[in-house]
């Protein structure tokens, strides 16, 4: 499935992005939103273009850097005398020192869309997904810890912790459980082998069958490996340094431990008086972008403007 972007008209319309303005996606995925910013700002304009993820693992999905070199609008960006267009293969918890190191002014726009694209849950090879055998790594970079280790190493308590704080999940104990013991008789080595044993662990009206078992747990660890969280808080605490007065920021989350980090920042920000709130209520997918697009159903859009 092609990857498509979540609720573009709408970050559009938060960003207003203006000729020769400098603008900044700190998740470029597959570049959908990143597109219509760089069309907006024109040749005038740059875009700096940040993606953790810099390969394919053994999967079949393009890294980040070469789907941008494969489009027209990216590779005509790049080739121009302008430069107007700049990908990094960085954490954007990162962005505030990339600034410092290519000598960037603050930028007049930033976006993070905190989902990730549709090749990476399919195609990475990393384990991603419960829907494939893979590797049980889970990382978007190269390096660090990875959910094998997690799974296989972490103690019975850790897991529960992890799976109920990271995966709001109702059964943490037994999927915990469960997996130590499966553990012991052989390493949990896959997603489709981790996704089997915790299915085995759960009732079989599991949330009325409206989501697999091992959604909430492989979420978890997601988070976990590659400490999402704390670079949500990282680069929002930054944001005085990366965006300028009259600059404007859009966060997409996806679930409610990432949006109520957003939405307590950006309130804090406001109650300071050095940001207005550009939505008060939080803007979700419409009922035919979620028709057309089921990943968007659960999509949370909120924007600032730094004062």
């Amino acid at each position: 499935m092609a990857h498509i972007p979540v609720l573009l008209n709408e970050v559009m319309e938060i960003l207003k992005p203006q000729k020769g303005e400098f603008f900044i996606d700190g998740t470029f995925g597959a570049g959908g939103h990143s597109e219509k910013i760089l069309e907006a700002i024109g040749e005038t304009g740059k875009l700096l273009a940040i993606d953790w993820d810099p390969s394919t693992g053994s999967g079949q999905a393009p890294s980040a850097e070469r789907r941008a070199k494969e489009k027209p609008a990216f590779a005509k960006a790049m080739a121009g005398k302008g430069n107007n267009f700049m990908f990094r293969n960085v954490n954007y918890a990162d962005t505030k020192n990339i600034l410092q190191e290519e000598g960037l002014p603050k930028a007049d726009g930033l976006l993070l869309d905190l989902g990730f694209s549709s090749d990476q849950l399919e195609d990475s090879g990393k384990g991603f997904s419960f829907k494939k055998d893979e590797p049980l790594v889970m990382s978007y970079g190269e390096s660090g810890l990875t959910a094998y280790e997690v799974i296989n190493t972490y103690s019975e308590e850790k897991l529960l912790e992890i799976i109920k704080e990271l995966g709001e999940e109702r059964f943490p104990g037994r999927i915990a459980r469960v997996i130590v013991e499966n553990r012991q008789k052989e390493p949990i080595k896959t997603s489709l082998q981790l996704a089997r044993i915790i299915r085995s662990a759960l009732p079989r009206n599991y949330e009325k069958g409206r989501i697999d078992p091992a959604t909430r747990t492989f979420q978890a660890l997601r988070i976990y490996v590659n400490g999402e969280l704390e670079n949500i808080k990282k680069i929002l605490g930054d944001l005085e340094s990366i965006v300028k007065s009259g600059g404007r920021v859009a966060v997409i989350s996806f679930h409610s431990l990432e949006d109520r980090i957003v939405k307590n920042v950006f309130r804090d920000l406001k109650k300071l008086g050095k940001a207005e709130l550009l939505n008060k209520k939080i803007i979700s997918a419409s009922r035919d972008e979620i028709l057309s697009n089921p990943r968007s159903r659960s999509a949370k859009l909120r924007g600032i403007k730094i004062i």
